[in-house]
């Protein structure tokens, strides 16, 4: 892979917007089918330019009007904002107070550093293979959730470029919901709470809602490669200290007395695991209080962590899919959930590398062309560019999540349509 240098991006991102992002698909997305006459140009859009310049408040008459900016400009960073009252680029011309966000896709922001107190090999904006796990289980907990739980079926899960994950949830009624209905949907999503100061973030009472069994079970999937051989979470006195001040002191000194004769964090995981079961199976047969030290210790290292202000205000931009990112150069893709497991955030391509793959097909091209076949026009060349290169699978994802939403939006039109023909 071609290695990226964020001095080459002036040269690189004039070719990044002109062959490589995917307009088509992306006007089609932002547009939603024109279920409002001129949704589009309501929109808000931010740029960062060079010299980290910041422009908030763009709008556009249509994706053409979009794209052709994007050739002008050619943003180191694209985010979108809310669908407001008023065009964007026209609030300063409305009165004061009239100027408000009406509607956006219901967000989360899941990144990597709100997970630093329990991560061992990683901190700050560093990743590795063993910490992202976390984001797989992320995505897994909370995926599961909104489909099952809440009923919501166009999510578009997305790798930020570095360190994280973002969800977009594109239902047309989630996206006129209030600020207070989107808090407590993060609310309901949330089982982590306090600070650095605090030891304890999750705390467990019976009896255990669904949702936590669920991400309990998730959790467990993971729990051993990631957390006991990866993180090896109980591999000394002073990381099984981290953990065993979460258990229940009558509970606690037994298993320090216990943890030295074990070989691993494997197997101190077993006896402390085994020491919880008998408490909830004496509990069942009506001896004493079951205990879930096991289970509040798998959330805590392993539950999403999700950043409440992004998801519950409206007016909040966040990055935008097929945006380049300018330390890493890695595009933010769409993520396959079906094959979830096996992503990996460094096999991402990078604008450098895209370029370098343009560069190689219009070779290969050329001596195709010296050798007597017939060569494509220009336009359209310049036009299919991604298809030439890795972005491809990407941009076909995206594009089977914009044709799922508009053949939903289509039977809906014909369930109205059958509905009003029966009057």
């Amino acid at each position: 892979m071609a290695r990226f240098e964020p001095a080459a991006l002036p040269e690189l991102l004039p070719v990044f917007y002109r062959r490589l992002f995917p307009h088509g698909a992306y006007g089609r997305w932002l547009g939603y089918g024109g279920v409002v006459k001129n949704y589009f140009q309501l929109r808000e859009f931010s740029f960062t330019l060079r010299d980290d310049v910041y422009v908030r408040f763009q709008s556009f008459g249509s994706p053409q009007e979009l794209e052709r900016e994007l050739h002008r400009t050619n943003p180191y960073k694209i985010d979108i904002g809310a669908v407001y009252s008023h065009r964007p680029n026209q609030h300063n011309t409305v009165h004061l107070g009239a100027f408000q966000p009406q509607e956006k896709e219901l967000v989360f922001d899941i990144d990597m550093t709100d997970y630093d107190d329990v991560r061992t090999c990683c901190s700050s904006a560093d990743i590795c293979s063993k910490c992202w796990t976390l984001m797989t289980i992320a995505v897994r907990i909370i995926d599961r959730a909104l489909v099952e739980d809440l009923g919501l079926k166009h999510r578009l899960w997305v790798y930020s470029g570095r360190r994280g994950v973002h969800c977009w949830v594109c239902d047309d009624a989630v996206r006129k919901w209030s600020p207070a209905l989107r808090a407590a949907t993060v609310e309901y999503l949330s089982l982590v709470k306090g600070g650095a100061e605090t030891v304890k973030k999750v705390t467990l009472s019976e009896p255990i809602h669904p949702f936590i069994r669920r991400s309990v079970s998730v959790v467990e999937k993971y729990f051993e490669s990631y957390a006991l051989v990866g993180q090896d979470i109980l591999g000394s006195p002073e990381s099984w200290a981290k953990v065993l001040a979460l258990v229940p002191e009558d509970i606690r000194e037994a298993l320090q007395a216990e943890f030295p004769k074990k070989r691993d964090s494997v197997h101190r995981w077993e006896l402390l695991r085994g020491r919880m079961e008998r408490t909830r199976k004496q509990a069942a047969a009506g001896k004493g209080a079951p205990c879930f030290a096991d289970w509040e210790v798998m959330l805590q290292f392993c539950f999403p962590r999700l950043d409440i202000n992004v998801s519950k205000g409206v007016g909040h931009l966040l990055k935008s899919p097929f945006s380049v990112h300018p330390k890493t150069g890695r595009i933010s893709v769409p993520l396959d959930l079906q094959k979830l497991d096996q992503f990996d955030p460094f096999s991402v391509p990078t604008i450098s590398s895209l370029c370098h793959e343009l560069d190689a097909a219009g070779a290969a091209e050329e001596q195709e062309d010296g050798a007597g076949m017939e060569p494509e026009p220009e336009p359209k060349r310049r036009a299919r560019g991604y298809k030439r290169t890795s972005l491809a699978p990407y941009v076909r994802l995206f594009e089977l999540f914009v044709e799922d939403m508009e053949r939903a939006r289509r039977g809906e039109l014909l369930r109205r349509s059958d509905l009003q023909g029966d009057f």
